[in-house]
C-alpha cells in the first residue's frame, strides 16, 4: 500500500486487515481487523479521522474523506461497494452501499441497511435501520426483509474470506502469454447477483 504519516498522525492497520498495494491511506486512518481495502481505494484522513471497524470492506476506486475535526466511519460489517464515495458520515454496522453511491457530510445510515448503486445521500440525512435508501437525491424506500440482510451478511463474509485469502496467496507476477490448457477456475462460491443494490 501507499502510506504516508501527516502532522505525526500515521495509518493504524491491524495485521489481519488487507490493504491492496494501489490503495494510498493518509494520515488519521484507522483499519480494524479482517478488513480488506481494494485496490486504488482512497482513504484520506488529511482533515478528519477515518475508520474502518472489524470485518468492515471498502472496495476498488472508493474515496473516503471528511471536513476538519470530522469523522468519516464505516462500523462493523460495513460493505462499501465500487466506486463509492463517503464524506464524513456514518455508515452503521451491517450496511451496504451500492457502487458509485455518493454519502456526504452528517448522514448517519442505520444499521443493517442498503443505499442501492449510484444514490445520492444529501448532507445531514439520517434512516432507521433496515432502510432501503435509493434515488438523487436518496430516500427511503421501504424497510428491508430479514432474507435480504442476510443475503448481504452472505456477501460481506465472503469479503472478509477475500482478505485472508489476498494476505495467503496474493503475489505480484508478470502475466502469461496464454491460457494454459488445464486452467482451472477460481471456486464459485455461491454467490448470485440480486436485486437493484448491487456489490
Amino acid at each position: 500500500m501507499t502510506c504516508y504519516s501527516l502532522d505525526g498522525l500515521t495509518p493504524v492497520v491491524h495485521p489481519t486487515a488487507y490493504v491492496h498495494p494501489t490503495a494510498v491511506l493518509i494520515g488519521d486512518v484507522i483499519i480494524g481487523p479482517g478488513c480488506y481495502v481494494g485496490p486504488l481505494a482512497s482513504l484520506r484522513g488529511d482533515f478528519g479521522r477515518i475508520v474502518l471497524e472489524e470485518g468492515a470492506n471498502i472496495q476498488d476506486t472508493c474515496v473516503m474523506h471528511g471536513f476538519p475535526d470530522s469523522d468519516t466511519v464505516v462500523e462493523r460489517n460495513g460493505h462499501i461497494g465500487h466506486g463509492a464515495v463517503l464524506h464524513g458520515c456514518h455508515i452503521g454496522e451491517d450496511v451496504l452501499v451500492g457502487m458509485n453511491a455518493v454519502v456526504m457530510d452528517g448522514a448517519r445510515i442505520g444499521a443493517r441497511s442498503f443505499v442501492s448503486a449510484t444514490a445520492f445521500v444529501k448532507a445531514g440525512f439520517s434512516c432507521d435501520p433496515q432502510s432501503l435508501v435509493m434515488g438523487a437525491p436518496a430516500q427511503v424506500k421501504r424497510q428491508l426483509s430479514d432474507q435480504e440482510v442476510a443475503w448481504k451478511q452472505a456477501g460481506t463474509r465472503e469479503y472478509q474470506l477475500l482478505a485472508q485469502r489476498c494476505l495467503e496467496s496474493l503475489v505480484a507476477c508478470e502475466p502469461l502469454a496464454e491460457v494454459e490448457s488445464d486452467r482451472r477456475r477460481i471456486a464459485d462460491r455461491g454467490l448470485r447477483p440480486k436485486g437493484s443494490s448491487s456489490q
